[in-house]
């Protein structure tokens, strides 16, 4: 028998570059229509809650702004979840979590991100001295692609980094 998934997040995607607010949407059901949501990095959390279907049953549509502006993070790294309290117990039960990236952590006052396809002679320095005139800030672009660039050293042609850009 397959199993049934009441919670999906289709936004954001793993390893998503996010800024504030967090833009999460998706499908899903909960216990009289009612879901939670959470933004965590571990040390510090905001949490609130929405409605989804109609309460007995059916699945629907989502899209919710997670206003996270005055949480003390203190990662790159946090985690988006969509769950349902559990009507006997309070437990958090069918829960989704996503892991992305905090643009305000990486660049001071992040706007967005542009997309950079490492071509033949590209390094991260030199990809840091456009778009930030200063080779020096290459961390900046090694922390907003983790899953792709564990060595700042190694970057390989055809890669599309995200380039965290602040106002």
């Amino acid at each position: 028998m397959p199993t049934i998934i009441r919670n999906q997040i289709q936004q954001p995607q793993p390893f998503d570059l996010v800024g504030d607010p967090v833009l999460i949407a998706g499908v899903g059901q909960g216990f009289e229509a009612t879901l939670n949501w959470r933004v965590h990095d571990g040390h510090d959390e905001r949490t609130g809650f929405f409605n989804v279907g109609g309460g007995t049953g059916e699945h629907g549509q989502f899209q919710i702004q997670a206003a996270i502006g005055h949480a003390a993070f203190q990662l790159d790294r946090l985690f988006v979840e969509v769950y349902e309290e559990s009507a006997a117990d309070g437990s958090e039960v069918n829960k989704v979590i996503v892991p992305v990236i905090y643009g305000p952590r990486i660049v001071p006052g992040y706007i967005g991100f542009r997309l950079h396809r490492v071509a033949a002679g590209d390094t991260l320095s030199k990809i840091a001295i456009e778009n930030y005139g200063q080779a020096n800030l290459f961390p900046r672009i090694q922390r907003a692609n983790p899953q792709l660039i564990s060595n700042p050293n190694q970057i390989f042609v055809g890669q599309e980094l995200k380039v965290p850009i602040g106002a």
